[in-house]
C-alpha cells in the first residue's frame, strides 16, 4: 500500500493525555503485543532532521528502522538519499530488484564485512556491485577479500575509508566508540594510497561517526553530568572538523570521493556545518526512542511505540503485563529499558523491571487497570524495536492506514 509523508499542521503528541488514548482507541482490534508509528509524528520528525542538517543531505541509517516501507516513505522526500545498512547481507537484500520492490540504488555498509558468501556474491553481479559500498578501515579486509575471489575474477568493488572520529584526550582518555584504527589525516591518506593501488576497488566514500557527540543524552536529571557531557561534545566537535577536514583533503588528493559521510541524529547541526561532510547518516530520530528525551538541542515527537496486555492484578495497587523485557543494547542502567508512557504516573518494579514472561507495573497509573487493558511504552532505541516485533500499525488519527512488515516480518534477520 505504502504511504507518503507530508509536514502536519498539528502536534497531537504535545498532549500525552488525548494522544496515547487516541492510539489505543485507533488499535483497538489487536491484540498485544503490536507496535504503532504514528504517521503524522513520523512525518514531523522526518522534517525536522531536514531542519536540523541545514541543507545537508541525510543518509538512512537502517538499523535504526529495519521497515522497508518507512524508509521508501523518507527517501521519497527530497534532502534523503541513500541508505547506511549495518551489515553486507542486509545491504545485498536492500539493494536486490524483487517483484514488489526495487531495490535501492546506493547502500553503504556501515561496517566491515567478513561474511564471505555475501562477499562473493556481491563480487559477482554487476548490479549489485554497482549499488553497494563496502567499509574498509585497514589492508587487512582487502586481503580478505581478494582470497575470497580475486580481482581478476570479480567486479570492481566500491569501497568507503572509515576514519576515527573519536576524540583523544590526555586527562579523558579515549571518548567516543571503538571503530576505525585510521586516526590522523596522515593515516587516512596512507589507507587511501593502499585501496587505489589495489586491483578491483575503487574508493569512492569517506566515513566517520562521532558517536561521542551524537550518541550521549546532554539533558540528564544529573545536571552536573549534563554539564560535562555538553562539554565533551562542544570541544570534541572542534577538533573533529579540523581534522575531518584536514583527512577530506588528504584523500581527496588520492581519489576522486562521491560523498563524505559523518554524524547522527544527535549531531545533525554540528555535523552539518562542517564544509568537507557531504552526507550524514541518521535515522533513529524518524522513530523519537524515549533516549532522545535527555537531549537538550531537539526532541523528536514519540512516533513509534508498543503496547502490552494486562494479564494480572497481584496487588490492588499493580498491574502485570505479559512480556515486556524489551531492554536496548548499551551499557547495562535504567535509561536502557522500556518506558511506560501510558496509563500515566506508571512505573516498572525495581525488583523486576522489564522482564522475559512479564512486566509488573505500580503507581497510580497501574491502580486503574483490569485484566485485558494495555499499557503502552516506548523503546529506549528506535531500530531494535523492529527486532520484536513483525510488523507495525500505521495510524493517522483514530485510523489504521497501513500494516508494513519489520525486516523479521518480512523473514529477515541480520544481526
Amino acid at each position: 500500500m505504502g504511504i507518503s509523508l507530508e509536514r502536519p499542521t498539528a502536534e497531537p503528541w504535545a498532549n500525552p493525555s488525548t494522544y496515547w488514548p487516541t492510539l489505543d482507541s485507533a488499535t483497538r482490534e489487536l491484540d498485544p503485543p503490536f507496535g504503532v508509528i504514528s504517521l503524522p509524528a513520523l512525518a514531523h520528525n522526518a522534517f525536522d532532521m531536514l531542519r536540523r542538517a541545514n541543507g545537508t543531505t541525510i543518509r538512512v541509517a537502517s538499523k535504526s528502522v529495519r521497515v522497508r516501507g518507512v524508509m521508501d516513505a523518507v527517501l521519497a522526500l527530497p534532502g534523503y538519499s541513500g541508505v547506511l545498512a549495518y551489515t553486507l547481507p542486509e545491504a545485498l537484500w536492500l539493494a536486490t530488484d524483487e517483484h514488489d520492490h526495487a531495490g535501492i540504488s546506493d547502500v553503504v555498509v556501515g561496517y566491515p564485512s567478513v561474511d564471505r558468501a555475501a562477499i562473493l556474491r556481491l563480487a559477482l553481479d554487476p548490479v549489485l556491485a554497482s549499488r553497494v559500498t563496502l567499509m574498509i578501515d585497514s589492508p587487512e579486509q582487502l586481503d580478505l577479500i581478494d582470497a575470497i575471489v580475486p580481482a581478476a575474477n570479480r567486479e570492481v568493488l566500491r569501497v568507503c575509508l572509515e576514519l576515527d572520529a573519536s576524540w583523544n584526550t590526555r586527562v579523558l582518555g579515549h571518548l567516543g566508540s571503538w571503530r576505525s584504527p585510521v586516526f590522523t589525516p596522515a593515516e587516512a591518506r596512507s589507507l587511501a594510497e593502499t585501496i587505489e593501488a589495489r586491483p578491483g576497488f575503487a574508493l569512492v566514500g569517506m566515513m566517520a561517526y562521532e558517536g561521542q557527540i551524537a550518541g550521549l543524552i546532554n539533558n540528564p536529571a544529573n545536571a552536573a553530568r549534563g554539564a560535562v557531557v555538553r562539554w565533551i561534545q562542544k570541544h570534541s566537535a572542534v577538533e573533529l572538523a579540523t581534522r575531518r577536514a584536514a583527512a577530506v583533503a588528504a584523500v581527496r588528493q588520492i581519489a576522486d570521493l562521491e560523498f563524505v559521510n559523518g554524524g547522527g541524529t544527535g549531531s545533525l547541526e554540528s555535523t552539518s556545518a562542517e564544509v568537507g561532510v557531504t552526507e550524514i547518516a541518521a535515522g533513529s530520530g524518524l522513530f523519537g526512542p524515549h533516549l532522545f528525551d535527555h537531549y537538550r538541542h531537539f526532541a523528536p515527537a514519540p512516533a513509534a511505540a508498543f503496547a502490552l496486555s494486562v494479564v494480572r492484578k497481584p496487588a490492588p495497587g499493580m498491574a502485570t503485563l505479559q512480556g515486556g523485557g524489551w531492554v536496548a543494547s548499551g551499557p547495562p542502567a535504567a535509561e536502557r529499558l522500556p518506558l511506560v508512557v501510558w496509563p500515566q504516573r506508571t512505573t516498572l518494579v525495581p525488583r523486576e523491571m522489564a522482564g522475559e514472561v512479564q512486566t509488573p507495573l505500580a503507581g497510580p497509573g497501574a491502580r486503574g487497570l483490569r485484566i485485558g487493558d494495555r499499557a503502552w511504552l516506548r523503546h529506549t532505541k528506535a531500530g531494535e524495536l523492529s527486532e520484536h516485533l513483525i510488523e507495525f500499525a500505521i495510524v493517522d488519527g483514530e485510523t489504521i492506514v497501513d500494516r508494513m512488515p519489520t525486516y523479521r516480518g518480512e523473514g529477515q534477520a541480520f544481526l
